[in-house]
């Protein structure tokens, strides 16, 4: 990948674990970096502050997507998907029905929401172009007490499966993938550990993970994730970092 491209790039969930990563590991010298969240500190990152589970927030993201590539004139532009939630875990019929609520609405919905603003805005830009979502593997194998976070990633490898095609047949289309990270040491990692076995019944399954030095490291994912805007992928591939490693 050619470092002296110039580079527009938005990452959802900035501020902690694999998006900090990414943000940390941008692959380009000349680079807009955006960190939509609601903590910022990203460093040389514009913050964009929301609450992703808020649809409220939902058009401010499309509005920064639609004026910062206005008048944009650089190589590439890029938008990762990374932000999510676990909380609350537990059997769908015993969690808190507000949690629940704000988990299908930023596992589900604003993936889907946002990357429907990202394409529109882009669509007017001529250069390379790329849209990735960050799953995980609840949305392949079910794991009991993460129901809401499955079943939003499992709608978002659909969605990309969908999508991806659809851009495909653009003169100038968006290139879209998903990409499951596997088992990271994040605060996500570190809140499944935490979780009870009425909870999480494989909860142990993810202590023995961290025991045994099985977790990989934020940056060394990033990495990865990164190179794929390099790699001959099919539009609207779903895959797992270690199919490209």
């Amino acid at each position: 990948m050619s470092r002296l491209r110039r580079a527009l790039v938005w990452i959802s969930g900035a501020s902690a674990g694999l998006g900090a990563a990414l943000a940390a590991t941008v692959p380009f010298e000349v680079v807009e970096l955006i960190d939509i969240s609601r903590r910022g500190g990203t460093a040389g990152a514009h913050h964009l502050r929301v609450d992703l589970a808020d649809p409220a927030s939902w058009p401010a993201v499309a509005e920064d997507f639609d004026r910062r590539t206005t008048d944009f004139t650089g190589d590439v532009v890029v938008f990762i998907h990374g932000a999510a939630t676990l909380t609350p875990l537990g059997s769908a019929d015993r969690v808190d029905s507000a949690q629940y609520t704000r988990n299908v609405l930023l596992n589900s919905a604003a993936a889907q929401v946002l990357g429907h603003a990202f394409l529109t805005a882009v669509a007017r830009v001529q250069c390379e172009k790329h849209l990735i979502m960050v799953s995980s593997g609840a949305a392949r194998r079910p794991h009991e007490g993460e129901s809401s976070y499955g079943a939003g990633k499992a709608a978002i490898d659909q969605w990309v499966r969908t999508v991806g095609p659809e851009q495909d047949r653009r003169t100038s289309g968006c290139r879209v993938i998903s990409v499951s990270p596997g088992a990271v040491d994040t605060e996500m990692q570190a809140e499944l550990r935490a979780s009870s076995d009425e909870q999480v019944p494989e909860v142990r399954r993810f202590r023995q993970l961290e025991a045994d030095g099985q977790l990989a490291k934020p940056e060394d994912v990033a990495r990865i994730i990164w190179s794929l805007l390099d790699r001959e992928l099919p539009n609207g591939a779903v895959l797992h970092v270690r199919d490209v490693t």
